[in-house]
């Protein structure tokens, strides 16, 4: 597990210059691999479902557990480690990471820690995204020459692709709503199978009475029908609707 110690203080901009790198060889390799826990986002779950060629709930049943965040009732997803003395990733192999081109955006942003911050003004929330380093005893890559900037280090590593497909589920979390109350078991499950089960939600679309009761446009429809990521954009928007935060769908008008 991440040990608060291991934040380096002082807050990181786009542009903040530092040097690091990790290859196979390099003393501390897969290290930071072990007895971590790394929360998965909607888009992580995607990436990785796809990757190991099995449904989502498959994947959510096999590899996850659920944390429910006390106060607000929001569910939160998080990897399972192997039952071994290191606590390892059940992705971590002889030579690295197995799944590295569909690693979640934790593994890819490391060494670098996000915070997303809400300030507020008098109708909606502005987001913010915060910087830090998390230097860990172990890690012997800030001790390399290769030098980069923050704004390098996410692009080269693909997690800003990682952060525009999840910004809608952030949204979720920071987009001010003033009736906002701890989600009961039912929202919870429609929190639940909306962002992370996307197979689940496809499900639900199309086999329920869902294109009955809201009004999609044939192009959306074609777009989610075809497009895993458009299908995902549109989860979002069900669950701002659904939590009353934005009014992102429309009802079909009933006829008299």
């Amino acid at each position: 597990m991440l040990n608060i110690n291991a934040i380096a203080p002082g807050e990181l901009t786009l542009d903040s210059n530092f040097k690091f790198r990790c290859y196979p060889g390099i003393s501390c390799y897969r290290s930071c691999c072990k007895n971590i826990d790394i929360m998965l986002t909607p888009y992580d779950i995607l990436r990785l479902k796809n990757r190991l060629g099995i449904t989502s709930g498959e994947f959510l049943l096999k590899y996850t557990y659920v944390f429910i965040e006390p106060k607000s009732g929001y569910p939160f997803v998080f990897l399972n480690k192997n039952n071994d003395d290191e606590k390892t990733c059940p992705f971590l192999c002889e030579a690295g990471c197995s799944v590295y081109e569909d690693r979640p955006a934790t593994c890819r942003y490391y060494p670098i820690g996000q915070a997303s911050l809400k300030k507020f003004d008098f109708t909606d929330g502005i987001t913010e995204e915060h910087y830090f380093f998390v230097k860990e005893p172990h890690c012997k890559g800030f001790e390399e020459e290769k030098e980069w900037t923050v704004d390098e280090w996410r692009k080269d590593q693909g997690v800003d692709l990682y952060d525009e497909m999840n910004r809608g589920w952030r949204e979720l979390f920071f987009t001010k709503n003033l009736k906002a109350e701890k989600l009961d078991d039912k929202k919870q499950r429609a929190f639940y199978t909306a962002c992370y089960d996307i197979d689940a939600f496809r499900r639900f679309v199309f086999e329920s009475k869902f294109l009955q009761v809201f009004d999609v446009s044939e192009e959306r429809m074609n777009k989610i029908k075809n497009d895993e990521t458009e299908l995902l954009n549109f989860a979002f928007d069900y669950m701002k609707f659904l939590l009353m935060i934005k009014e992102t769908l429309k009802l079909k008008e009933r006829k008299s």
